[in-house]
């Protein structure tokens, strides 16, 4: 007993031929104990996650099923180019055309029909099930056309046997032949833009070191659950995701957020699977396994993306069904013409063939799925995932790009902005800042610390070390007397004033900034601000955006003062201050009635109802958790320039959508009159042979130019 599959779904069962419902693929007849394996296999991975166990064998059956499929066409299509030979050699037109003999064989005439008749059951019959599947589902299509076109060829050259005529067994085998070997090329172009997916899958390890009872036990990632503790090797993939425990390394995560230099883990840092461990061995406690890791995440994502209908897909099925019945109405129609005109039946055979061979919409199938595949797998592969494709497509059009900015154009952490010292060297100065913020537990004197150590400063040690409660600090540093603290504390030491320091210190106060003053040896040496510090890639995103035409807009709940610096700085359009996170939505609805289409870039949580009122909803810098909700697409990474980079991404696919359909369809408006015989009295007949090489060109056109958004990308 047989049931049908589809290659790249083998969780699909039918009992009847037809089309895979989620990808549209063909589906396979498959022996029924092979598709239960399949089935079987495909409910372990859902259930396990991105990396189910495979004790049956092969890696990832579904691809394994579709290279198979592939080797099937090909096998088809080698056969059949080879008997097709003989067929042109021993045709009487062939031989007439060319002024050539083959040698007599016995029975030579019969070479022709007997090698066609095999070429259209073995290579043919593809099509022709193909045919009856789209009639049974009511929707003729590619396979329509061509199983009538390969029917219609084979039976009137049948008749030629009987009643005389010209033959056309060569027309009919010539056809059969490319047209495989386009589709061969078609299913090689998808299978090239769906291993996405089969990266990400590669990803995972297989085992895992579990830690269990003192002992260190190899397992199948499998079997890991929350609350695990494992052991990862330097050079070994992380099994799942989980907080380090114990250790530090640098951690290799290019293939799952697009974070090119490997970045440093330690204790409490969350780690994520399928990540390299570079150096140093971790112990990681497993957090999340299966379906809630991040890859797992992702591959949904993915899958979701690239399964999901666009309007331009509906477009394309829509023009691919009318195009059908053009064909098969222009081809009946040239029959009748022809036959009534010249009365040569073989003529008007020929022009109804090669119209319906030619308007086989083959390249439409792929103009949009090809493109949907490649943008996905290149936004997956840099960090952006795509919970709604028809956003991805729309975002190029947006108007204003709205940026919360705690957390987003800023780091969200108090650190340092400005260094001011006019009569001290800076490294001198800084060295003996943070020497005496060193002894405090302040969040203040914590940043300034880790500023000097950010410039590798020597830090020197401090003696008759003084916390003065709500003021400052004071010590001897290399026999020098400093303090560290408010203006208060330089009243209560009586500090000798420097105009300049004072006036900067007020100039930075003023732009909402939290100023620290420092006095050596009893005079007033320089100051400190320090602030929720601008990213540097904030920079180069605002002015990108501004240089494609978009709006730059900045809500915060900071004050006015803080907000018109940040502005001010990077370049913003406007600006919204003490805005809090319920009334960001309020901001957003008040762009949008000035007839703006709005992009809202925010942190996914406090932004929710922002990110969903808006036109466009981004969440930035969400880490691990890619079940954001409220957003339309999540960047991994806490990178301003991603939305830079969404922008170029929305452009080139719509554009590439866009180019394809042309190249799909819009190339019948003149061959389809070509292929009837308009030109016919002025000597350009196009054969059916060279229709299909014209149909199977437009389909290696799409699938060239999709493959071409990788270098437009860059």
């Amino acid at each position: 007993m047989e049931i049908y599959t589809c290659p790249m779904h083998p969780e699909i069962r039918k009992d009847r031929p037809g089309k895979c419902p989620k990808c549209g693929m063909d589906l396979v007849k498959k022996p029924i104990h092979e598709a239960k394996h399949e089935h079987k296999h495909a409910v372990a991975e859902k259930e396990h996650g991105a990396h189910a166990p495979e004790k049956e064998g092969g890696e990832h059956r579904a691809h394994g099923t579709h290279v198979h499929h592939i080797e099937e066409i090909k096998k088809k299509a080698i056969v059949s180019t080879v008997l097709t030979v003989p067929v042109v050699l021993y045709s009487k037109s062939i031989q007439d055309l060319l002024g050539f003999r083959m040698p007599d064989l016995p029975s030579s005439d019969l070479i022709p029909p007997l090698l066609a008749t095999i070429v259209f059951f073995y290579g043919g019959l593809f099509f022709l099930r193909g045919m009856l599947e789209e009639l049974g589902r009511r929707r003729p299509g590619m396979m329509t056309l061509i199983g009538i076109a390969i029917s219609v060829a084979y039976l009137y050259s049948l008749s030629t046997l009987i009643f005389g005529g010209k033959e056309f067994f060569w027309e009919l085998t010539t056809l059969i032949v490319v047209m495989l070997w386009g589709h061969w090329i078609e299913m090689k172009s998808v299978l090239g833009a769906s291993r996405a997916l089969e990266e990400l899958v590669k990803l995972m390890p297989t085992t895992a070191n579990l830690l269990r009872n003192g002992e260190t036990v190899q397992v199948h990632v499998s079997e890991l659950k929350a609350g695990d503790l494992v052991l990862v090797k330097p050079g070994e993939k992380i099994p799942a995701d989980g907080v380090v425990e114990e250790g530090s390394s640098h951690v290799n995560e290019s293939m799952l957020t697009g974070e090119s230099k490997p970045v440093p883990r330690g204790p409490g840092d969350r780690v994520i699977g399928g990540a390299i461990n570079m150096e140093g061995a971790l112990k990681v406690r497993v957090e999340k396994t299966g379906e809630e890791t991040y890859l797992s995440q992702v591959l949904q994502l993915v899958r979701s993306a690239q399964e999901s209908k666009t309007k331009l897909q509906d477009m394309a099925d829509r023009v691919a069904f009318y195009l059908t019945i053009v064909a098969i109405t222009v081809g009946a129609a040239s029959f009748l013409a022809w036959e009534l005109i010249t009365g040569n039946t073989q003529f008007a055979v020929e022009r109804a063939v090669t119209v319906m061979v030619i308007a086989c919409p083959h390249a439409l199938g792929l103009a949009i799925p090809l493109v949907v595949a490649f943008s996905t797998s290149y936004s997956a592969k840099h960090g952006i995932l795509v919970r709604n494709r028809i956003a991805l497509e729309s975002i190029r059009n947006v108007d204003a790009v709205v940026f919360d900015k705690t957390g987003t154009l800023t780091e969200g952490r108090f650190g340092v902005s400005d260094v001011f010292a006019p009569e001290v060297p800076q490294e001198e100065f800084l060295r003996l800042t943070a020497a005496l913020e060193k002894n405090s537990e302040h969040v203040i004197a914590q940043a300034i610390v880790a500023f000097a150590q950010e410039q590798s400063l020597q830090i020197p040690e401090v003696r008759e070390f003084k916390a003065v409660p709500g003021k400052g600090v004071v010590g001897l540093i290399d026999g020098q007397k400093v303090a560290v603290g408010t203006s208060l504390l330089m009243k209560d030491l009586l500090v000798e004033e420097d105009g300049e320091v004072v006036q900067k210190a007020q100039e930075l106060e003023s732009q909402g900034k939290t100023v620290v003053l420092v006095a050596i040896e009893g005079r007033l040496a320089g100051c400190v601000a320090l602030s929720d510090r601008i990213r540097q890639e904030s920079f180069e995103a605002v002015s990108e955006l501004r240089k494609m035409g978009k709006r730059v807009v900045m809500i915060t709940g900071d004050s006015e003062e803080v907000a018109r610096f940040v502005a001010q700085e990077l370049g913003i359009d406007e600006f919204f201050a003490r805005v809090l996170p319920h009334q960001k939505a309020e901001r957003v609805k008040e762009l949008q009635s000035r007839g703006m289409k709005v992009a809202m870039v925010g942190d996914g949580i406090n932004d929710a109802p922002a990110l969903v009122q808006a036109d466009v909803g981004i969440a930035i810098g969400s880490g691990t958790d890619v079940a954001v909700e409220s957003a339309d697409i999540i960047l991994v990474r806490n990178d301003p320039r991603d939305i830079v980079r969404i922008m170029k991404l929305s452009v080139v696919t719509v554009r590439k959508m866009i180019q394809n359909l042309f190249w799909a369809a819009g190339y019948n408006v003149v061959t389809i009159p070509l292929a009837a015989g308009v030109l016919a009295p002025w000597g350009v007949i196009l054969k059916p042979a060279v229709g299909a090489v014209f149909m199977s060109a437009s389909t290696v056109i799409v699938s060239i130019n999709a493959m071409l958004m990788r270098r437009e990308l860059r």
